[in-house]
């Protein structure tokens, strides 16, 4: 009897349903929504990202559709790492598995919100050093390797749960970052994340964001994040998430292809229900069977041996 195809991965000793994951940012932090979309067939969620302490987000307009995707530029508004762990908490009692995402720029507020996101339910996190449009976190901590591992090893330190370090095509130190988070113990690599860009209204003759400077998602993106994907997984040993432009099995499967283990999809969401994910996962499968792939680790990385 022939084997049944498996969508099931493993991934830093995470074991998810199948290679989707919601990725942070794109519904904020909802229980109800998370349910709905863990429903509609992610194997993991992941919440917008918090800070230690509660921050505003920039005054609209936050968010402009260009020709090619998204730009958005929010200022990473959240209610604070204490209000997220009571929404963790509900979310964790529902079975539905939630990775942490978190920034800063301290290693030891890292350290306190792993602690508390650990006790309330977190199955993994994904440190966020890679907001294109937000000053003193993301991409400024992003560039400098030894905060990097700094954080990681504050992360580290504080739970034996996978820890992700999120990093940005915008980072001329991108590798640099990827091989000192490794060295510090990160379970793997998240990438990417949006990439900096404009658009400025003609008429008005003003940028749309309030911010001038937003983050580029959709399908300019994807291009990059595959080839970021690519050459990070030329470099390390550490399992990679895929993240940026996906809408279709097809781009799923580059990004594995690629060297991703998993992948992440967020922007899509913003334009097409999510039967979109049943829809990916079915090209996935239907993928598998014509190529006789049993399991979506048989194909990750394939691109390089070509």
């Amino acid at each position: 009897m022939q084997a049944q195809i498996s969508l099931e991965v493993q991934i830093a000793g995470l074991s998810l349903r199948n290679p989707i994951i919601l990725a942070s940012g794109i519904l904020g932090h909802s229980t109800e929504v998370f349910e709905r979309i863990y429903n509609a067939g992610v194997s993991a969620v992941i919440g917008k990202s918090v800070s230690l302490q509660p921050r505003e987000a920039y005054k609209p307009p936050t968010v402009v559709q260009v020709n090619s995707g998204y730009l958005n530029a929010i200022g990473l508004g959240n209610p604070g790492a204490d209000a997220f762990a009571q929404e963790l908490k509900k979310v964790s009692a529902r079975k539905i598995p939630v990775i942490a995402s978190m920034f800063g720029s301290d290693p030891n507020d890292f350290e306190r919100m792993t602690k508390l996101f650990d006790s309330a339910g977190a199955v993994a996190f994904e440190l966020n050093l890679s907001c294109p449009h937000v000053k003193g976190v993301g991409t400024e901590v992003g560039h400098d390797p030894h905060l990097v591992a700094a954080i990681v090893k504050a992360v580290r330190k504080s739970t034996s749960k996978p820890v992700f370090a999120k990093v940005s095509p915008g980072m001329e130190t991108m590798l640099q970052t990827v091989k000192a988070a490794e060295e510090a113990g990160a379970s793997g690599i998240t990438a990417t994340n949006t990439i900096r860009a404009m658009a400025i209204d003609v008429e008005s003759r003003v940028p749309y964001l309030s911010n001038r400077f937003g983050g580029l998602s959709g399908d300019a993106l994807h291009p990059i994040a595959v080839r970021c994907v690519y050459e990070i997984a030329e470099q390390t040993k550490i399992p990679i998430i895929g993240c940026g432009g996906i809408d279709s099995w097809e781009d799923a499967v580059e990004f594995i292809l690629a060297g991703a283990s998993a992948v992440e999809i967020g922007t899509v969401l913003a334009y097409r229900p999510p039967t979109v994910i049943e829809e990916i996962l079915s090209g996935i499968r239907g993928y598998m069977t014509r190529k006789g792939y049993k399991r979506v680790s048989d194909f990750v990385g394939l691109a390089h041996s070509r």
